[in-house]
């Protein structure tokens, strides 16, 4: 299937009436042979539903391939410069802008259009966000990750509090309370400085965004960002957490069993983690919780990730309908049951089990309230200068003003190029930002 690139109307209609009709044609090809890449535990066990699609897909077959979560993202790069991608992959959604800016995703607009069973109002909106780029569609997510509070909930009870923090101030009251009744050699919030997770979630909450003047600038001397920064580094200044990386703490589990710390923030694998590392007569005693704002229950993190199909794949409507099988409610719900992963649809969390799940909840309430970083093939290296410009703030060498002066050139300097890119792209009328 080939994508159709000229400016005339006319072929353009004719170009996506195609498309619609190959997306959407029931007719399974004989000797079909899809590749499939994978990441991690979930290279692992998606075998086990490819064995259900190929039995309902006769004609179809799929290999599929597991990659490492460590070297996924340089795997992936390589194999678009060699011209040797799969049909479909398992793709981090932050991934997405990436790839779909070096040309190497289909476009999934004319699948997603045509089809019964993909459903955009289904998903978690901030989820489904995260696969839209320069207004096209580039993939669909298959699970979802944000991160929360893990606390625990006998310890918060001493302390005086029956349920868990919704607002900054009231989470800044018990972790005062906590420390002012264990003692100052124990922090209540255990956030590991080299994991800037935490702090995007909490910028996020704010209304300035991350970048500024169409993702071509920094925006880190934002007021929003700002507080959020302020927030944040203020809790490891006043000994609220510890000046500690996630290598530091000999085993994050263990400690919190014994009640080393009250809260920390992490994603939805640590639930099946905790059920299996924590003692027995610890199992009612820890609950998870959305994060709290500024005023009341907070914005996260729209993590996770998604299907894609390759622009260099023979076999695209083959590829669509594997994507489509894999979003079927049903098939999500098993997948959760094999990996723990979270479904981005709505209706996956009917089941009976996931929905019953009292450290799920949270997650399913979180997932109302997520919003995307910045869609830039350069976030992730910018997210990197985040973790050491804030982990120095908090350790009390750099002053916020200071910080937040470089973040913005820091930034600025990775979106060098970028700014280049649209420049030239601009109608020579329009004036440059700036």
């Amino acid at each position: 299937m080939s994508i159709c690139g000229s400016t005339l109307s006319t072929a353009r209609v004719l170009c996506g009436a195609l498309l619609s009709c190959l997306w959407s044609c029931s007719d399974r090809s004989e000797g079909a042979r899809l590749e499939l890449w994978a990441v991690g535990r979930e290279g692992e066990v998606v075998a086990e539903l490819i064995r259900d699609f190929e039995a309902t897909h006769p004609g179809i077959s799929v290999k599929v391939q597991r990659l490492p979560w460590l070297g996924a993202h340089e795997k992936l790069l390589t194999a678009v410069v060699g011209d040797a991608t799969p049909d479909v992959a398992q793709l981090g959604n932050t991934w997405i802008p990436e790839f779909a800016t070096i040309g190497a995703l289909e476009p999934l607009d004319s699948g997603v259009r045509a089809s019964a069973s993909i459903l955009e109002a289904d998903y978690f909106a901030g989820i489904w966000d995260t696969n839209r780029f320069e207004n096209r569609q580039y993939g669909v997510p298959w699970y979802v990750d944000t991160r929360l509070l893990f606390y625990r909930r006998d310890l918060l009870a001493q302390a005086g509090f029956e349920r868990p923090p919704q607002s900054w101030s009231e989470w800044l009251d018990m972790l005062r309370a906590i420390r002012e009744q264990s003692g100052p050699e124990r922090a209540p919030l255990f956030q590991p400085l080299n994991e800037p997770e935490a702090l995007l979630a909490l910028a996020l909450q704010q209304e300035d965004p991350l970048l500024r003047d169409g993702d071509r600038f920094g925006n880190f001397r934002s007021q929003g960002f700002r507080r959020a920064l302020e927030f944040y580094t203020n809790l490891f200044q006043t000994g609220l957490a510890p000046h500690a990386g996630s290598m530091q703490v000999a085993n994050l589990w263990d400690e919190f069993a014994r009640g080393a710390f009250v809260f920390f923030i992490n994603g939805p694998w640590q639930i099946a983690e905790l059920e299996r590392r924590l003692p027995a007569r610890l199992a009612d005693s820890w609950m998870t919780a959305p994060l709290p704002g500024r005023e009341g229950p907070g914005a996260s993190l729209a993590g996770g990730s998604s299907l894609v199909v390759f622009t260099r794949s023979a076999r695209k409507r083959e590829a669509w309908q594997l994507i489509e099988y894999l979003s079927r409610p049903e098939v999500q719900r098993r997948f959760y049951d094999l990996t723990g992963d979270l479904p981005p649809r709505r209706s996956s969390w009917a089941d009976s089990r996931l929905a019953s799940d009292a450290h799920a909840v949270a997650f399913r309430e979180q997932l109302e309230r997520v919003e995307p970083t910045p869609k830039v093939p350069e976030w992730e290296r910018i997210k990197s200068e985040i973790a050491i410009v804030s982990e120095r703030v908090a350790r009390g060498e750099s002053s916020l003003e200071d910080a937040v002066a470089e973040l913005d050139e820091r930034a600025d300097r990775i979106l060098e190029k970028r700014r280049w890119m649209l420049a030239r792209q601009r109608p020579s009328s329009e004036p440059a930002a700036q």
